[in-house]
């Protein structure tokens, strides 16, 4: 999201309200709900919705607004205890666990982490940086790049997100991609 100008009071207030109903449905029903029914239980007309959010990834972003620049600050935070393979790993768990918060959430995240979001800056800035950290120590190929990264958490969350109680097994499903990213002695 370029710099927006400010909101009017009842287009702010509408905002809110598209986005209560969004998470609410999201977590009810999937990130596949109709944005029709999340604009009738915000109370307002679809072309308001579309105003606000021209695509469903948008809003998706939205939602997970505040969980990416989370999962970001706990990332960064962590760096001074962590050694560069094990900051890779943390990100990739904590955001393949974001990814399953909402049913078919997962497979969109490709496109939602390009919304231009503060949440989706903060966290694709993070994973490049881990990234590149990982790299730069030789812990992780030079040859991975970001969308690898993505690549695999989408593959991580539908896996899970189809056996919801396989969520534990996101720890085990990452160590087996570091062990294939990992610089081989």
């Amino acid at each position: 999201m370029k710099d927006e100008p400010a909101l009017r009071a009842d287009a702010q207030k509408n905002r809110e309200l598209i986005l209560a109903a969004a998470e609410a449905l999201f977590l009810e029903k999937g990130a596949g709900v109709p944005l029709e029914e999340v604009a009738k239980r915000a109370g307002v007309g679809i072309g308001t919705l579309y105003r606000r959010f021209s695509t469903r990834e948008a809003l998706l972003a939205a939602t997970s607004n505040e969980r990416f620049l989370s999962l970001a600050q706990t990332s960064r935070a962590r760096d001074p205890d962590t050694t560069p393979g094990d900051a890779v790993r943390a990100y990739l768990e904590e955001l393949a666990m974001n990814m399953s918060i909402y049913q078919s959430l997962a497979a969109s995240i490709g496109t939602i982490i390009q919304c231009g979001t503060p949440g989706c800056n903060a966290i694709t800035a993070e994973g490049h940086r881990l990234l590149q950290r990982g790299q730069e120590v030789g812990a992780i190929r030079r040859d991975v790049t970001y969308e690898d990264l993505i690549y695999v958490v989408t593959a991580i969350s539908i896996a899970i997100e189809n056996d919801r109680s396989s969520k534990s097994r996101i720890r085990h499903l990452v160590d087996l991609f570091l062990n294939g990213i990992s610089v081989k002695d």
